[in-house]
């Protein structure tokens, strides 16, 4: 069955050839252009753009590229890099936006389109809801030849970024244990920079599915079921610790010395004991991030902020409360001195910190962060019964600690469910995570019935 193109809060997504192509790439550069040419009032803009290493890549680039250029927009190539590298270089260049043209972790047939404002954060609603209107109306501010933009090569992502995350960590310290590193990048954007990241803090680096083909070894998403390569090799070359990258290199999964996968989840929570170990302060997470971030911040006497799901809105509330750490449970570290994007390299970084300062092997650490079990599920709903839905559940938990930023999150004494409309997909997503000595069955089975009351399903 055909799908429709996807577009969003986070920019588009779609299948090339089928929903996704040429001119669809070159009319959202046309909007995007137009908007930012209308918003700053500015003769002539940059914006910043790379990709990740999708074989359909250059050619969506070289279209993108062509629309700003048609509305006098300058646009600097980063080439091939990953997505926070391009929120990085944004602000460097001082770029009055960028554009990063990646699927993230979904399947190959994928391509997608995400903008960046001048910050390097993705648009607020509003933006993006503008911009969409001006490519679905084709209303674009086109120059004349002379006014037309230029294209100027900067390969030089790379190096800013590695700069900014070896300035965040005691670099001799790791460099002294000379860890033993396993990297899995997917064949993705992160392998290039992922390598040079760890060979300079003297890590012993065995890469796998390191070719930036685009032509993926395993399934993108870095799951459990996709990194039996990555376990086993981990065991197999006698590593410290293992290191999954997603195709744009945003989020990071771990494998631990025994070769286990220990998952995203605990990405974030061990970057936060890092960051309290050396500095007081908030973090944000989003409401379906695990309650282990919460645990670690308790510990060290400081607080978590919980923010709506979504990159941008726990960049913009760091940025609003000066958070010194945050991110998402699928594995994405923000930490706002590299940038205010999710960063793979920024991950592995603190979290080799963190070992070589405690002198504990990840398993260790890991086992120190009270265990919880999460349940992700998701069902066909309108808003209409997704609304019913969440107004039933807040009768049946009302002892519960109810948070609406974002569908309705129930805190309960041993755990919390989340209820949320999908901003993509005609659907209801449920998030809920228990102590692993609590029952989730008794909460689950009253949500399932009314859910299956409402939908009828």
């Amino acid at each position: 069955m055909k799908q429709n193109l996807i577009i969003s809060i986070s920019g588009m997504r779609g299948i090339v050839g089928e929903n996704l192509n040429v001119l669809t790439a070159t009319n959202y550069g046309c909007a995007f252009g137009t908007f930012l040419k209308n918003s700053k009032g500015k003769k002539k803009l940059s914006i910043a753009i790379g990709t990740d290493s999708r074989p359909s890549g250059g050619m969506l680039k070289s279209a993108i590229m062509a629309g700003l250029c048609s509305v006098g927009a300058d646009v600097i190539d980063l080439g091939l890099v990953t997505t926070p590298t391009v929120g990085i270089m944004v602000s460097h260049l001082a770029c009055d936006g960028g554009i990063v043209v990646t699927a993230s972790h979904n399947p190959i047939e994928y391509n997608g389109i995400k903008l960046l404002t001048s910050k390097g954060i993705a648009p607020p609603a509003g933006m993006a809801e503008k911009i969409k209107s001006l490519f679905l109306k084709e209303d674009f501010s086109f120059v004349s030849s002379a006014d037309c933009g230029k294209i100027i090569i900067d390969y030089s992502g790379d190096s800013i970024h590695i700069k900014k995350v070896l300035a965040c960590v005691g670099r001799g310290l790791i460099v002294s244990k000379r860890l033993k590193v396993v990297l899995d990048s997917v064949n993705g954007a992160g392998a290039r920079p992922g390598k040079r990241l760890l060979s300079m803090l003297g890590c012993r680096v065995t890469a796998i599915n390191d070719a930036p083909t685009g032509l993926f070894a395993h399934k993108p998403e870095p799951l459990a079921e996709n990194l039996e390569q990555l376990c086993e090799m981990v065991k197999k070359v006698g590593a410290n610790i293992g290191f999954a990258q997603d195709p744009d290199a945003d989020r990071l999964a771990i494998v631990d010395e025994n070769g286990r996968y220990i998952g995203e989840e605990y990405t974030l929570a061990l970057a936060a004991k890092y960051t309290f170990s050396h500095k007081k302060g908030s973090a944000a997470a989003n409401l379906s991030t695990s309650r282990m971030i919460d645990d670690v911040a308790k510990q060290a006497g400081c607080e978590v902020i919980r923010t709506p799901v979504g990159e941008a809105n726990v960049a913009a509330t760091m940025i609003k409360n000066n958070c010194i750490i945050g991110g998402e449970g699928n594995g994405g570290i923000i930490d706002l001195r590299v940038g205010p994007v999710r960063d793979s390299l920024i991950g592995m970084a603190i979290i080799l910190q963190l070992c070589v300062e405690t002198g504990k092997p990840i398993s260790r650490l890991v086992d120190e962060i009270p265990a919880y079990q999460m349940i992700k599920q998701k069902f066909d709903a309108d808003k209409k019964q997704a609304d019913k839905i969440i107004t039933q559940a807040k009768k049946i938990f009302k002892k519960a600690k109810i948070n609406e930023d974002d569908g309705c999150r129930f805190d309960l004494e041993d755990g919390w469910v989340h209820l949320r409309t999908s901003n993509t997909e005609p659907v209801m997503r449920l998030i809920a995570e228990f102590k692993e000595d609590a029952d989730p069955q008794k909460y689950l089975d009253k949500i399932t019935a009314i859910i299956q009351k409402t939908t009828g399903k």
